[in-house]
């Protein structure tokens, strides 16, 4: 598996040591190559189960493995390597630097990495050309559309070709037109082998998926009727 959560809990403290509990006993396992949608309204979780999926937070308990190394046991350094190498992020509201180029902002994992600006910026322009958009390699953010902005982020989440792609609302800023040209692209990179977890609340946009999974206040369930049965 490449992702494995076992009994995973996440408590926030609030005023006077009170505790919120926010993910209660997640399970979930995730092959190489799965496309898999996470569901739930607002505060239901989903964005922190997300967070720790993706190395940014750690659970008050339980077991996460990515690509059979427990990630609970590495110090920061390592989970910076992780992010950097193993994970590609896909945000609703891109995350792109405004004064510099596409290219550029492609590139900027391989920066870090330490890739020579040759090699670099081929790999960031291959990567603009496999979603399409290569002709917009020397434009900025604000000359682009939204889609257009967020094809650029789904190629800089790609360029160190990660095991795995985590898409936080990806088409929550497009319009629908743009919205659905996204989702067939996901389409295709998992088609090509891409592992995709994407958290949505859109009904439409899961549909996409291999597999939908339904998180309801801290829980998950494999079905919305299952979901739903326990919230009532």
């Amino acid at each position: 598996m490449l992702v494995e959560l076992k009994s995973i809990y996440k408590d926030y403290y609030g005023d006077k040591q009170l505790v919120v509990p926010v993910l209660k006993d997640i399970n979930i396992e995730v092959a190489e190559g799965e496309y898999i949608a996470i569901m739930g309204p607002s505060g239901s979780g989903k964005s922190t189960l997300m967070n720790i999926i993706g190395c940014l937070d750690h659970p008050t308990k339980g077991e996460y493995k990515l690509d059979d190394e427990n990630v609970l046991e590495l110090k920061d350094k390592d989970l910076s390597q992780i992010r950097l190498n193993s994970i590609g992020f896909v945000f609703q509201q891109f995350q792109l630097l405004p004064r510099q180029t596409a290219l550029y902002n492609v590139s900027l994992p391989l920066i870090y990495a330490k890739v020579s600006k040759k090699e670099r910026n081929k790999r960031a322009f291959e990567a603009l050309k496999k979603v399409g958009i290569e002709d917009r390699s020397s434009f900025k953010p604000t000359q682009l559309s939204g889609g257009q902005k967020q094809r650029v982020a789904i190629a800089r989440a790609m360029v160190n070709n990660p095991k795995l792609i985590l898409a936080d609302e990806p088409t929550g800023a497009l319009d629908s037109k743009s919205g659905k040209q996204v989702m067939e692209l996901f389409e295709k990179l998992n088609k090509e082998g891409v592992t995709i977890i994407m958290i949505t609340h859109d009904e439409n946009v899961a549909k996409y998926a291999n597999r939908i999974l339904y998180i309801i206040d801290g829980r998950l369930y494999d079905s919305k009727e299952e979901a739903i049965a326990h919230a009532q």
